[in-house]
């Protein structure tokens, strides 16, 4: 298994594991991912951007994430809560796994890559955010030591959970 950054060749393995993503939040009742994003143009700026992940094994993507040093613009304003600190932070988004991989551990191995990515770049803290139905997602956030900071609004106002973590 190898993390590596995606490339353009990529985009249709990352996005069928995307779409499986979607197709597992529709089926469950989660209205995440269900206005027609992440879509191959998303995924295209991702790689253009140099911020685009993959977990891949023997040529086969298992895993995506969208990792970022840029900041979030719906991070600026946090409601019912707090950021732990207001330093420059790294951010993850767009955390899919394959259905056949599910459960594997890989959804925490994109985590740490973003924790390595995060702290060469000297900051100090990760964020995260996520709908509120999404339990695996939640518990997968929770259990790499992430703490609830409160809401954010989305660029389309759709509310989510916000998440951070202190890096040692």
């Amino acid at each position: 298994m190898v993390i590596r950054k995606g490339k353009i060749g990529d985009i249709g393995q990352i996005l069928s594991t995307i779409d499986a993503a979607k197709r597992f939040f529709r089926e469950n009742g989660i209205d995440q991912w269900q206005n027609g994003t992440p879509n191959r143009e998303t995924v295209e700026n991702d790689i253009k951007n140099g911020e685009s992940f993959v977990v891949e094994e023997n040529g086969e993507i298992l895993a995506c994430a969208m990792i970022s040093l840029r900041g979030e613009p719906t991070y600026a304003e946090i409601y019912s809560g707090k950021w732990l600190n207001g330093l420059p932070y790294g951010v993850i988004h767009r955390v899919a796994v394959r259905p056949d991989a599910k459960k594997s551990g890989l959804a925490t191995a994109l985590v740490k890559e973003a924790e390595k990515i995060t702290l060469s770049a000297g900051f100090s803290s990760l964020r995260i955010d996520t709908h509120r139905d999404n339990i695996p997602m939640r518990k997968m956030i929770e259990k790499n030591g992430f703490v609830f900071c409160g809401g954010i609004f989305l660029a389309d106002g759709s509310p989510r959970m916000a998440f951070e973590k202190i890096l040692k």
